[in-house]
């Protein structure tokens, strides 16, 4: 039976995976057939090599290909011209003979190449390369994955200024009829590794590269058709489209996110004991399960994250502001944390604005930073003290929560300006929270309805789910409005009861908590 993989290469014979012949269609009407040079650059764990190979089985009874990976090339082999033309040619001819269009005849001048020590240049090999593609019964298509193994060799740019010099007098010698590049990061930041930062570093050569535009997000839809195949095998009874739009909620179609969260209800949960069969593990709870298994494991996505926090200090900084204080940051390309954040795919552009990729990332991250801050918070600490109280028979007691909450914040911040509650005031919040739920329950910020003045942070616990609106008081006919969102929020969370924490600078507010019912709906009001 075909399983869910997040290791590597997948294959359809194999794995449970959604149809790509749309998406490499698409590829092949707007760049290879139209002989476009272009990379496919994705974060990691994107599902790039898996496209490539899709791809290249796609074209073959239109193109010969030829899929090389600059992993097979070692450091060393960077080192200089000669050392790469050796390993490159070695590396083509490999790939070439897979192919059964190209047999050694048409292959003999790279074989000359390899044979002859004498001159061993990237001229000299694009020299033969043309001459191979002059004389294919088919147009070549190469295709590169892991170009990041190249980064920090100034040989690799080299190599890709002869592409370009060859794609720009394409009319008068024969070249490759499209190149497809696949990576983390794109050629402009290749380039911008390897030079001092004294230069500047957007004089790339790859500048004849069309744009790579296609959404490589799983849909909805396509993770719906990838479950609807697995429920054919298994008679779960799970309501596909329901599931498949809770999976897209959580990962916003981040491919090894999606993999992940299935791999976990299929193989792990029935072993838990917390489910009775697989028609209760493929529920929203199962789904709420598998995410907090998923936060917890120390996967290459995650590390890699963290990682390039740590070197890109701007972009950490940017990402607590929009996750702790809602600010709305307008997308511009210019800006170079914006583009790093949108290269590694930790951020994407809605709407004109920079948000978190998806409601994982979010989730993840700000367990770290609160995790961070923990040890010298006093907001966490009164949380750890005060956590045992709000239990009862495996339920959390969120009014409870709000009150000594409140309690907590005003008498040890009641006494500070609007600037600093404005900064800080969800973030006390989400520190408190924190070691209440840890281990058992989940939290996150619901991104449609974060801005500078408003926050919904929804709470898993147990099965339990709580929608806690924050928000800052600007009045109270701004105040009555807010209540009213909040009720109509609760409707699309199926929820009777919803949480509502004001912060208010007026000094003659009435700090406490209290109930009010709107309509059919209970608010738990909370002001401090």
């Amino acid at each position: 039976m075909r399983y869910f993989n997040t290791e590597g290469l997948c294959n359809p014979q194999i794995h449970y995976m959604v149809d790509l012949d749309d998406r490499l269609d698409k590829i092949k009407r707007l760049y290879i057939d139209r002989k476009k040079y272009f990379i496919i650059n994705r974060g990691r764990q994107y599902g790039k090599t898996t496209t490539l190979r899709a791809l290249a089985e796609y074209l073959r009874n239109d193109y010969s290909i030829i899929s090389l990976d600059f992993q097979g090339i070692g450091t060393e082999e960077f080192a200089d011209a000669r050392t790469f033309v050796y390993a490159f040619a070695q590396e083509f001819m490999t790939a070439a003979r897979k192919n059964q269009e190209m047999d050694d005849t048409l292959l003999h001048p790279l074989q000359e190449l390899i044979d002859d020590s004498t001159d061993r240049s990237l001229r000299e090999l694009f020299a033969k390369l043309s001459q191979i593609c002059a004389d294919a019964v088919k147009p070549i298509i190469l295709m590169i994955d892991e170009v990041d193994s190249a980064s920090n060799n100034q040989v690799f740019i080299d190599f890709l200024a002869q592409l370009r010099r060859y794609y720009l007098d394409r009319e008068n010698r024969a070249v490759f009829h499209s190149v497809v590049l696949a990576g983390v990061y794109d050629i402009k930041n290749l380039k911008l590794k390897i030079r001092p930062d004294a230069e500047h570093q957007y004089n790339s050569p790859w500048n004849i590269a069309a744009k790579f535009t296609l959404d490589m997000n799983f849909s909805v839809n396509q993770i719906a058709s990838m479950l609807q195949e697995y429920e054919d095998d298994y008679q779960t009874g799970m309501d596909v489209r329901a599931i498949a739009q809770e999976i897209y909620n959580y990962t916003s179609g981040y491919p090894y996110l999606t993999s992940a969260i299935c791999k976990i209800l299929d193989e792990e949960l029935l072993e838990s004991g917390s489910f009775d069969d697989f028609s209760d593990i493929w529920t929203e709870r199962g789904i709420a399960e598998a995410v907090k298994r998923l936060l917890k494991e120390n996967v290459t996505l995650f590390d890699s994250m963290v990682k390039q926090l740590d070197i890109y200090k701007e972009l950490r900084e940017m990402i607590k502001e929009i996750l702790y204080q809602g600010k709305r940051i307008s997308y511009s390309p210019d800006v170079k944390s914006i583009e790093i954040g949108l290269m590694f795919g930790f951020l994407r552009e809605e709407n004109g604005q920079i948000v978190v990729a998806n409601r994982i990332f979010e989730m993840r991250l700000l367990n770290m930073f609160i995790t961070e801050e923990a040890a010298r918070s006093e907001a966490y600490q009164n949380g750890e003290r005060d956590k045992n109280q709000f239990l009862c028979n495996n339920r959390l007691d969120m009014d409870l929560v709000l009150r000594k909450f409140v309690q907590y914040f005003t008498d040890i911040y009641g006494d500070n300006d609007e600037k600093f509650v404005e900064a800080y005031g969800r973030k006390f919040f989400l520190l408190y929270l924190k070691p209440i739920i840890n281990g058992t329950g989940n939290y996150y910020i619901e991104a449609q309805t974060r801005d500078a003045s408003r926050t919904d942070v929804i709470v898993d616990y147990l099965g339990q789910q709580f929608v806690v609106e924050l928000k800052i008081w600007r009045g109270n006919e701004y105040q009555e409005r807010g209540e009213r969102q909040l009720a109509e929020y609760l409707d699309y969370y199926h929820l009777d009861k919803g949480y509502l924490l004001s912060f208010n600078f007026n000094k003659k507010k009435e700090v406490g908590v209290k109930e009010i019912r709107i309509g059919d709906k209970v608010i738990v009001e909370a002001m401090v």
